[in-house]
């Protein structure tokens, strides 16, 4: 078994904070959506496809340094609010250390920006040797190539592969590699109408995974 996680709202609470600097560049260039609109047409792509649909929207290009005054904006935020760990994530990570269970992050982010919110949250050290990003490969989610890299790179095939996700473009992309997906759906703004018929799996508590996982951490029993 490899298990594969997203990043962003799914080791490390991002997405509220990502999204207002997101929205703010937009109306800042004209295109007056809300954090709520940016949230559901943009969470979990890669920023080449956030662009696209932006652009189209637009009617035109994005200024030439958008992306990096974005970046900047965003990551300042991140530095001066902190990053929490998603609530019982590093328990779950301990089950799976455990149970010698190997996991990974593939995420649309890019790896300045994993290492930056992992490192805040206290993460980055399980994860450092294994991220992948979607600047990896030709097409980012929703479409399989991320996770097939990923997996490929860590040395399993698909069908031994389960990605836990919490937006419906990495779920979409994990059903079609061909492999088992978890949605972790416990936000407020998760769509878990579009997470069920996407193909996941829906929890809300970080606390199952393991047994979702098949896996029991030591000193802790679920119910059947």
């Amino acid at each position: 078994m490899l298990v594969i996680f997203d990043c962003d709202g799914v080791l490390v609470d991002t997405e509220p904070a990502s999204n207002r600097c997101f929205a703010a560049a937009l109306n800042e260039i004209g295109l007056h959506w809300t954090v709520e609109q940016t949230m559901a047409r943009l969470v979990g792509r890669s920023m080449a496809s956030c662009v696209e649909i932006v652009e189209r929207e637009l009617g035109r290009d994005v200024p030439g340094d958008f992306v990096e005054r974005l970046q900047q904006r965003t990551f300042e935020g991140f530095r001066r609010d902190g990053i929490a760990a998603t609530p019982g994530i590093g328990n779950a990570l301990d089950a799976l250390d455990a149970a010698s269970v190997p996991y990974c992050v593939a995420s649309s982010g890019e790896i300045e920006k994993m290492r930056l919110t992992l490192g805040l949250s206290g993460l980055l050290p399980r994860f450092e040797r294994h991220m992948f990003s979607a600047t990896m490969v030709a097409r980012g989610k929703p479409f399989p190539d991320l996770f097939l890299h990923a997996a490929s790179r860590m040395g399993s095939a698909p069908a031994d592969c389960t990605v836990v996700e919490d937006a419906v473009p990495g779920v979409t992309a994990a059903r079609a590699a061909r492999m088992a997906v978890l949605a972790y759906a416990a936000a407020a703004h998760a769509d878990r109408a579009g997470l069920r018929e996407a193909g996941g799996r829906l929890f809300d508590d970080m606390a199952l995974l393991p047994a979702l996982l098949g896996i029991s951490p030591p000193g802790r029993r679920f119910g059947p």
